[in-house]
């Protein structure tokens, strides 16, 4: 693969126009930066940054796309935002993307997934400039049976929580808009992308393990884990970037042959237990404790989830090419950098794009 397909994904992104609905997230802003790097015209979409220490922020994203500020489920003000800009590529991460949040708010959590979703592949089925659509779910879309095999592509939708549900959703709403409309169009690719328990510098969610650790460091606390012996398949974020940067280009060039829903995770080497993590964190922090809380709050959490990503490998030619050790390293020495007032994403960026084999 090597410099090649980056220099190819280059030349085909270079001056495009693309639209990156939920650019102020945390996968969002990362995707933007890059995008950036390679040359991309780029208007993102999204409601502001909720904090000042986001990623979007702390690299400065709004100096360097058009940023507008809406909320997914305005179908006017998006419609006019595809109008305007007329994309060529599209990629859709805007999400309410946490669990817990979609038992306090699950009308929220099914209006945004589900509902917004919906208003972005109506606009797309007529906005005729469209040649690739990335639409971004999650691995939570399958239906967990605690298997201790990958699911593929064609496994069976569901989820027993409001978010997984609305992710399952989604992805029967993009199944019956690809095949009732994006399919007529010769010069559209479209996919959906499946990827889950990414960690990297700038995530400040609140309830996600990285930067709950992350903030009990800053403040000198010990680190909680509720459920350390869950078991989930780590990687960095710019690892499934790149695989939607690479699809987003096969489906411009030949849209038949890579429509469809792609996996994207890590192998079975970054399988790791929560509290594995957290021992990783500490390690490469350089100080820290664990304290395993056992206060149960009845809100149901998979034990076990991983994908099987051989499409990925065997058509696209992808695969992780950091491992947990590594992945752990470049999260942690983000905020380490972070703490001290340098921000290395870019620097991250290309040191990724170097080892790209």
């Amino acid at each position: 693969m090597g410099n090649l397909v980056v220099n190819d994904i280059s030349k085909t992104l270079k001056k495009k126009r693309v639209l990156v609905i939920g650019d102020t997230g945390f996968k969002g802003s990362w995707l933007c930066l890059w995008l950036h790097e390679l040359g991309a015209d780029i208007v993102g979409y999204a409601l502001p940054p909720e904090r000042k220490d986001d990623h979007f922020n702390a690299i400065h994203l709004n100096t360097k796309i058009h940023h507008i500020d809406g909320d997914i489920r305005n179908y006017k003000k998006l419609k006019e935002v595809f109008e305007n800009f007329q994309p060529d590529f599209v990629f859709h991460l805007a999400a309410q993307a946490l669990v817990r949040v979609s038992y306090r708010e699950p009308k929220d959590t099914f209006d945004i997934n589900v509902a917004g979703s919906v208003n972005v592949l109506e606009i797309v089925k007529n906005i005729d400039s469209v040649r690739s659509l990335i639409y971004v779910t999650s691995d939570k879309c399958y239906k967990n049976k605690e298997w201790i095999w990958g699911y593929r592509e064609n496994d069976e939708l569901g989820g027993r929580d409001p978010y997984s549900a609305s992710k399952a959703a989604a992805e029967i709403v993009f199944y019956a808009y690809r095949n009732s409309f994006f399919s007529e169009r010769k010069n559209l690719g479209s996919a959906s992308v499946r990827a889950g328990n990414v960690i990297g510098g700038g995530d400040w969610a609140e309830d996600r393990i990285v930067p709950d650790c992350i903030k009990a460091l800053n403040k000198n606390i010990p680190l909680e884990i509720r459920n350390p012996e869950a078991t989930r398949p780590w990687q960095h974020v710019l690892e499934p970037l790149f695989g939607y940067l690479l699809l987003a280009v096969r489906l411009y060039k030949n849209p038949k042959e890579y429509s469809g829903s792609w996996n994207f995770g890590p192998g079975h080497k970054s399988f790791n237990t929560v509290y594995k993590l957290v021992k990783k964190i500490i390690h490469y922090w350089g100080s820290g404790e664990i304290n395993i809380n056992s206060k149960t709050d009845h809100i149901y959490e998979a034990g076990l989830l991983h994908l099987n990503c051989d499409k990925a490998y065997n058509k696209l030619g992808w695969s992780t090419k950091w491992d947990f050790d590594r992945t752990v390293f470049e999260a942690i020495s983000w905020y380490k950098e972070a703490k001290n007032g340098n921000i290395i994403s870019k620097k991250q960026i290309y040191d990724y794009m170097e080892e790209i084999q």
